[in-house]
């Protein structure tokens, strides 16, 4: 019998905000069941840490600048066979839930035309069933009520707290699925995100209260920015996608669907709190994400269900990137080399005694720059002079960050211009311009 699927990914949340990978206080309880039941990725990274692109490697399997998709306001091309494609035709029922962020073009003047309805067929990534997204959900909502679109364009209203709006269309569909056939669901939470035109972010009613002794993590506290502000409200935020994820789950036991259904949960990429880039090498925009650090980088995953099961805790470093490719995997789809990343589960399983144990990301929008993460070390490189949202890509490079991640776990002194690491210097970025000219066809020149 195929398993159904469920990934369950939110918006900017990074991964210390959940207890199974650090929070001390009882945020996400229904997580971290999940994850005594699964497997928790330790030190899982993501791609790239801007919402539209990495929405387009989750939906593609491919890099961002493979499909043209290296900054928001970029759809999918049409000539891309997408997660959604493989897995109806295996013959999965798909619903897709939440927000998009991949059918309007800046350059068109259409994105935020998409806020006045629907997203057409052609344009949902190959999903052909149940429906309830919108392209900028901050656009057609706030903290509180909103509506999305259905598969027929048309407007679906929700009251109440977002979080609970968008996960009762999950609920919906559980309730109405086809039951002879394996489903893959996705919910896209927008929260944590901050709501883009009040500049804030908007927990429940009540978050400022309930989390007011919230304890900051260390690069917060260090760096500054606005988290002391906003960090009760970012709780807030998780505590509500933690407890509608226990609704799903509750949901699942009710319909029998529990012991054969896999639950992914994850998030695009992680927030830094107006704490990073705010050096010279800034060559276009940010404001909580944008970066290599691991404020910006490190992102909770976990997955439970099938053979993902046991309590295990990898501490391997993996990249989400292998999301599309392990989803597939699940539903019994070998996509082989047609998608980047591995399947996780060869990961738990040990099963590559030779694989390479480190993170590869793209950096766009604040700067055209690329990294790489491994155990003991961030290295990081910028492209001078060229504006982040206008390039995708450079083929020479100068150093921008390298932290001792053993001495400088919360990567607060940048050492790249230290004499004692200008070996290690010479290793990681030769690494990184192997990893660069295999994603991206190039070998680019990097410099001091």
């Amino acid at each position: 019998m195929k398993k159904n699927i469920i990934f369950y990914f939110t918006d900017q949340q990074r991964s210390d905000t959940c207890g199974c990978f650090g929070q001390p206080l009882d945020i996400t309880p229904n997580l971290d069941a999940l994850a005594s039941e699964g497997v928790k990725f330790d030190n899982a990274f993501t791609p790239q840490p801007v919402c539209g692109p990495c929405r387009s490697i989750f939906q593609t399997g491919k890099y961002a600048t493979d499909t043209g998709c290296y900054k928001n306001g970029v759809p999918l091309p049409d000539n891309v066979k997408t997660l959604a494609n493989y897995i109806e035709e295996a013959g999965y029922e798909t619903a897709y839930i939440g927000k998009w962020h991949l059918a309007g073009n800046n350059d068109e003047n259409d994105f935020r035309d998409y806020t006045f309805k629907g997203i057409p067929p052609e344009k949902r990534g190959g999903y052909s069933g149940f429906w309830r997204a919108s392209d900028v959900l901050e656009n057609t909502s706030h903290g509180y009520d909103g509506y999305v679109f259905d598969e027929n364009e048309e407007k679906r209203e929700f009251k109440g707290y977002r979080v609970d709006g968008i996960n009762d269309f999950a609920l919906e569909f559980l309730e109405n699925r086809d039951e002879n056939r394996p489903f893959f669901l996705t919910v896209s939470h927008i929260e944590p995100h901050h709501q883009n035109d009040r500049d804030r972010y908007e927990g429940p009613k009540g978050s400022k209260e309930k989390f007011a002794n919230f304890i900051l993590p260390k690069d917060l506290e260090a760096l500054g920015g606005n988290a002391e502000k906003e960090y009760p409200d970012y709780l807030g935020q998780v505590n509500s996608i933690d407890k509608n994820l226990g609704k799903i789950i509750e949901k699942l036991k009710e319909k029998g669907l529990y012991e054969n259904t896999v639950v992914i949960f994850a998030s695009d990429h992680g927030s830094h709190f107006l704490t990073r880039n705010k050096d010279e090498h800034l060559n276009g925009y940010d404001d909580y994400k944008r970066t290599c650090h691991d404020s910006a980088l490190k992102v909770p995953l976990v997955i439970s269900g099938g053979d993902f099961t046991g309590g295990v805790e990898v501490n391997d470093i993996v990249s989400t990137e292998s999301l599309p490719k392990t989803i597939l995997a699940i539903a019994g789809i070998d996509v082989k080399d047609a998608m980047i990343g591995e399947n996780l589960l060869d990961v738990v399983k040990k099963k590559n005694p030779n694989r390479q144990n480190f993170a590869f990301a793209q950096i766009s929008e604040s700067r055209v720059g690329r990294c790489v993460r491994t155990p003991d070390y961030l290295y990081s490189v910028y492209a001078p002079g060229l504006d982040g949202f206008e390039y995708p890509a450079s083929d020479s490079y100068s150093d921008d960050f390298l932290y001792d991640m053993k001495k400088d776990p919360y990567q607060l002194r940048n050492v790249v211009k230290d004499a004692e690491y200008s070996e290690i210097k010479k290793q990681l970025r030769k690494l990184l311009a192997d990893k660069i000219e295999e994603a991206e066809g190039f070998r680019p020149e990097i410099s001091d």
